[in-house]
C-alpha cells in the first residue's frame, strides 16, 4: 500500500487533538466508520453486518485487542479519529478524542465503509456535496426500516441524506453504485416521510442543510447503524467513532471501484 502523506497528516492532527468533522479530508483515500466490541459480542456484529451490508459494509476485522488497521499502517485506532462514543448497557456515555485508557484486551475492531469515500466522486461528477459547501457534517436520520436482527444485536436502519438536483439523481446514483464497499447506491429517494423521517431540518445525528428549489433528498445506508443497534440492543460497552468523525485511512478509493 502507497502512503498517504495527506492522509498520514490528517490523523496525526487528530491524534494532536484537532476535533473536527472528516468529509472532504483527504479525498482520493477511504474514510471508514469504527465499531469496537467485546469478544463475546464479535459474532453477532460479525453475523450483523454480513446480514446488513448495505449500511455495514466491512472492510476489515482486527485481531483481538488489536488497535492497529492494515488500512493505514503505523495508525492507533485509540487517537486517530478526531472523536470517539463510549456506550455501557446501550447507553451513550462519554465522546473522547482518546480511548486509550479505556481499551480492553477482550476487544474487537470491525472497520466498515464510509459515504464520505464517495463524495468527492459525486463532486468531480459536477453534483453538489452541500454539506461540505457549508462546511457541516452530513445529516443522518433513524428510519423506520427495521435491519436484519444477527444474534442479541437488532436495531432501525439509519441513513444519510444528500440533496440533490433531480436531474442528476441518475449519475448520483451510478457514482455512488460503483462503490459498494462504501454504502453503495442509495436506498431511498424523496418522499421522506417513507422512511418515517418527520422533518428533514430536524436530523438525529449530524446537521441540517437547506434543500434547493428542484433538489430531491437522497438517502444513503449509514454506518451510524450499527451504534442504534448497540443502543436498541443494550450492549454492555462498546466504543464507535462520533458520526462524522472517521477513520481516515490510506486506503485508495480507486481500489474498491467495481470495473
Amino acid at each position: 500500500m502507497t502512503v498517504s502523506v495527506e492522509s498520514v497528516r490528517v490523523r496525526a492532527a487528530f491524534r494532536d487533538g484537532l476535533v473536527e468533522v472528516t468529509g472532504g479530508r483527504a479525498p482520493g483515500f477511504v474514510q471508514a466508520n469504527l465499531v469496537v466490541v467485546p469478544r463475546d459480542w464479535a459474532y453477532d456484529m460479525l453475523l450483523f453486518a454480513q446480514r446488513n451490508p448495505r449500511s455495514c459494509p466491512l472492510l476489515e476485522v482486527l485481531d483481538v485487542g488489536s488497535p492497529y488497521s492494515e488500512l493505514a499502517p503505523g495508525a492507533d485506532l485509540r487517537t486517530d479519529l478526531p472523536r470517539y462514543r463510549v456506550w455501557r448497557d446501550g447507553e451513550l456515555v462519554d465522546e473522547p478524542t482518546d480511548v486509550r485508557e479505556l481499551w480492553r484486551d477482550d476487544l474487537v475492531t470491525f472497520v466498515i465503509g464510509c459515504s464520505f469515500t464517495f463524495d468527492a466522486g459525486l463532486a468531480r461528477a459536477g453534483i453538489p456535496v452541500r454539506h461540505q459547501e457549508l462546511g457541516r457534517n452530513v445529516p443522518m436520520y433513524v428510519t423506520n426500516r427495521p435491519c436484519r436482527a444477527a444474534g442479541r444485536l437488532a436495531g432501525p436502519l439509519v441513513v444519510s441524506m444528500r440533496p440533490i438536483p433531480g436531474e442528476s439523481v441518475a449519475r448520483a446514483v451510478t457514482v455512488s453504485a460503483a462503490l459498494p464497499a462504501m454504502h453503495g447506491a442509495p436506498v431511498h429517494v424523496g418522499a421522506p416521510e417513507a422512511l418515517g423521517i418527520g422533518e428533514l431540518g430536524r436530523p438525529d445525528f449530524g446537521d441540517p442543510v437547506p434543500i434547493e428549489a428542484g433538489e430531491v433528498p437522497v438517502f444513503w445506508a449509514c454506518g451510524v447503524t450499527p451504534q442504534a443497534a448497540l443502543a436498541a440492543s443494550k450492549v454492555p460497552f462498546a466504543i464507535t467513532h462520533a458520526p462524522g468523525h472517521m477513520f481516515v485511512t490510506d486506503a485508495r478509493v480507486e481500489d474498491y471501484l467495481l470495473g
